[in-house]
């Protein structure tokens, strides 16, 4: 005997296969859409397809947009001649959500990383490059997360990129800000001494 009907099983399979949902997850979410009303659930699928069908990548960054180049490019008071590279689009709300960088972005949607298969090839490199032809760009700055992942692909860009004339930056790491020194692990607090600035 099955545990779930047909339709119900289904969902759930569906569900699970969004990130960070589980067995248990995907069985609440699925009950708790079977209760309900049917409006609910039909405005629920109109934004997931209506998603799918009116987002698309900005030619120009990769970020996600509605209209091509996005609000980022098409933008004539943000500074031209820094680019912030950023692994995936959520992250440039992260850096939006500041107020303090006012340049442009380009999203490289991932990080290297050889053992799930992902190369240069796999992320928006060459676009990159591309941006980089006309000369006008002074400064990237790498944003990418402070994992082997990330840390892998700043290197990788700095090394491809420096050559160019373009100044490197990565973003600052080390210790967040409300935390204590005692609890953090001998990386961060090495990243923290890199990084140190004069005050």
């Amino acid at each position: 005997m099955k545990d779930f009907a047909e339709p119900l099983a289904h969902l759930i399979d569906e569900l699970k296969r969004l990130p960070g949902i589980g067995q248990k997850s995907a069985q609440r979410l699925a009950f708790h859409l079977q209760r309900t009303p049917r409006e609910d659930a039909a405005r629920l699928a109109e934004a997931i397809l209506e998603v799918k069908d009116k987002i698309k990548l900005c030619s120009v960054c990769n970020n996600l947009t509605e209209l091509d180049p996005c609000e980022y490019c098409s933008d004539p008071s943000r500074a031209q001649d820094v680019i912030c590279i950023v692994e995936t689009p959520y992250n440039v709300i992260s850096i939006e959500k500041t107020r303090e960088f006012h340049g442009q972005y380009h999203v490289l949607h991932g990080a290297l990383s050889p053992l799930e298969g992902i190369g240069p090839d796999q992320l928006r490199i060459k676009s990159l490059l591309d941006r980089l032809k006309d000369g006008k760009v002074k400064e990237l700055i790498v944003a990418t997360n402070p994992n082997v992942e990330g840390e892998a692909t700043a290197i990788y860009l700095a090394k491809l990129i420096k050559p160019l004339g373009i100044k490197v930056t990565r973003i600052g790491m080390g210790i967040p800000v409300g935390s204590e020194l005692e609890f953090a692990d001998e990386v961060t607090v090495l990243k923290s001494m890199e990084g140190r600035r004069e005050i």
